[in-house]
């Protein structure tokens, strides 16, 4: 495991969390939530959002813009982000040698992989030193509620890796919506190029003016 000295994520603005729930972390395999906040990145700075959060009574590890890379540290890895993921029953934020959840400022519409990404790679070397897999188990998170009936799969969660919030087992959030995770993962790959411009038809050749003075295909100017 990640030495202690870690347990902050070398770069980000730290933000004091005074309402952190506590709650012990139950060992297993490591994982990483991401979720939105539903706001703008161009907007609203990750040291903002981090701030309402703790006003709002809630919490997380790591808020992140995408769009300007700045990213703000409410807990500690070791900590637990207690009763940030399911509204009863089982708390997942408790399961796992760590579970690390991340706000990420966007919209559940407007999948945030399709934005910059930036500050994106000293977060992954982060959840790396914790030995999250750089694996997504359940697949593409859905677009909108209605979930999948294996989306919520106890069996993949327990493999651990990187889960969308939608994916969590028992809860009821609709983010991160349906970003790519091989390009959350993986930051050099881009988004699949688009398929060949369709060609437009070819022009039907315009009827001779008179006889003999051969066709004039492209004919466009109107006649006065």
């Amino acid at each position: 495991m990640a030495a202690v000295v870690d347990a902050w994520m070398p770069g980000a603005k730290r933000v004091c969390c005074s309402n952190a729930r506590g709650g012990q972390l139950q060992g297993g395999a490591p994982r990483a939530v991401w979720t939105t906040t539903e706001s703008d990145p161009a907007a609203l700075s990750a040291r903002a959002v981090a701030q309402r959060l703790v006003a709002d009574g809630r919490s997380a590890h790591l808020v992140w813009n995408p769009l300007t890379g700045e990213t703000a540290q409410l807990l500690p890895a070791t900590a637990a982000a207690a009763g940030q993921l399911n509204p009863d029953g089982t708390d997942r934020a408790c399961e796992g040698r760590v579970c690390l959840v991340i706000q990420v400022i966007g919209h559940t519409l407007a999948p945030f992989t399709d934005s910059p990404l930036r500050g994106l790679e000293p977060i992954l070397r982060w959840l790396d030193s914790w030995r999250v897999p750089r694996r997504w188990p359940a697949g593409t998170p859905p677009a909108r509620p209605g979930l999948p009936e294996d989306c919520q799969s106890e069996r993949l969660w327990a493999r651990g890796g990187h889960f969308g919030h939608s994916q969590v087992p028992g809860a009821t959030a609709a983010g991160p919506g349906a970003i790519a995770p091989q390009r959350l993962l993986d930051p050099d790959r881009r988004p699949p190029a688009p398929g060949p411009a369709v060609p437009p038809p070819r022009p039907v050749p315009a009827p001779a003016d008179r006889p003999g003075a051969g066709a004039r295909p492209y004919v466009g100017a109107a006649r006065g």
